[in-house]
């Protein structure tokens, strides 16, 4: 009987804690619906508040910005408070400034009802990614962040169709409606399901900027600035390239960015299984920016053979994926003693890296043309490497993957 309470106790809590990453993945998915989402309805939102399709652009790039000088802070400030009541607050603010956009007609009333949720964008994300790392073993953490980070693959896969589609369907109130849906549902079930999560031993903001002093972090943050960058900045113009230089139609190449995102997911996982197995973890790290590389060389030299790029653009995906767990990964075990602190970190470097590698392969393009973008994205891989390198084989204080050389 004994054997059979206790095979109940541990089923029981394998639920909760299924449940409990399950709601922040729903959690995260929200606020980057929220943030990527409105890419597929700013036509729409130009039209309405009668400005440029560039200013309506400011929803985008201020929100990214927002989140960049956020990053660092707001997890630090909120270090301390019950977990709960935080992911609470955040979840309240972003149905809050949903419903305002919602209802307003003043594009500053919107731009502000933005801004705001994306300054407690970090706050969120780097609690849920700590949250499910902390509800199991360390051996099992990467695998359980992966999970969550499912729900930013997700919401950067389906925010744009999804909105773009709804509004044409409905109209642009429904679409703005669906993000406070999504957010309200969260909050919700965050409310109902999720006990509360006091912080047991709270780090002086002394403790956590003492990470700062690590060489090995700042090697991380520059290694996920340049990863990230040379991701992003070839996806933002992959779809010009597409048309431009592949000649597919634009509902061709809709459907190779929906099966991008999808193979985005299963990189999620294969990466979560990959960063668990102890050792392989270096060699994942190493080979990622290599392999992407290989696969930029591949799309340069393959550009105009459209069922080529349609294939290697499913490898792509998968590498995609895997992009966002080990940028994640690298840089919280590079600071395990400050785990907000350092998710908070993450999510400055991977926004940094988004708009520099835009930013670079856009003046690519502008001087050299849309078939020399993926040359950008090489750029960003060799200097990436070059942060990579230092910290897998250096020795001193170095920690590597969590372990000590």
């Amino acid at each position: 009987m004994l054997g059979v309470h206790i095979f109940v106790n541990r089923r029981g809590y394998e639920r909760k804690k299924n449940l409990l990453i399950f709601i922040l993945t729903i959690g995260v998915f929200g606020i980057i619906n929220t943030e990527m989402g409105v890419l597929g309805i700013l036509p729409l939102l130009a039209e309405k508040f009668s400005i440029s399709i560039a200013q309506a652009g400011l929803l985008v790039s201020l929100f990214a910005l927002a989140v960049a000088a956020a990053g660092p802070v707001m997890p630090l400030l909120f270090a301390g408070i019950d977990r709960k009541r935080v992911m609470l607050l955040v979840l309240s603010v972003f149905v809050l400034g949903n419903l305002i956009s919602v209802f307003t007609d003043n594009f500053a009333v919107m731009l502000l009802a933005r801004v705001v949720p994306a300054i407690f964008h970090p706050v969120y994300c780097s609690l849920a990614f700590s949250v499910a790392a902390a509800s199991v073993s360390p051996e099992a953490a990467p695998r359980a962040v992966a999970k969550v980070i499912v729900g930013v693959s997700a919401g950067m896969v389906l925010g744009v169709p999804v909105s773009s589609f709804i509004a044409g369907s409905f109209s642009l109130t429904a679409a703005m409606a669906g993000f406070t849906v999504v957010n309200t549902a969260a909050l919700i079930a965050t409310w109902l399901y999720i006990p509360s999560l006091p912080v047991a031993a709270r780090l002086s903001y002394g403790q956590q900027l003492r990470v700062l002093k690590k060489p090995v972090l700042w090697f991380s943050i520059a290694a996920v600035v340049f990863m990230n960058g040379a991701v992003f900045g070839v996806f933002g113009y992959f779809s010009g390239y597409l048309t431009n230089i592949t000649a597919f139609s634009w509902n061709t190449v809709s459907l190779i960015l929906l099966v991008y995102g999808l193979m985005n997911i299963v990189g999620n996982f294969i990466a979560g299984r990959m960063l668990s197995a102890g050792a392989s973890a270096d060699k994942l790290v190493i080979i990622f920016p290599v392999t992407l590389g290989i696969v930029y060389a591949a799309f340069f030299w393959s550009g105009t053979s459209a069922p080529a790029m349609a294939l290697i653009t499913l490898l792509w995906g998968v590498l995609g994926g895997m992009n966002a767990n080990i940028n994640q990964y690298w840089i919280t075990t590079a600071a395990p003693e400050a785990p907000d602190f350092a998710n908070g970190l993450f999510l400055t470097a991977a926004n940094l890296g988004t708009a520099l590698g835009s930013a670079v392969c856009g003046m690519v393009i502008a001087h050299m043309g849309m078939q020399y973008m993926m040359w950008g994205g090489i750029v960003f891989l060799i200097l990436c490497l070059a942060m990579i390198i230092p910290r897998v084989y250096r020795s001193d204080e170095y920690v590597c993957l969590g372990e000590s050389k």
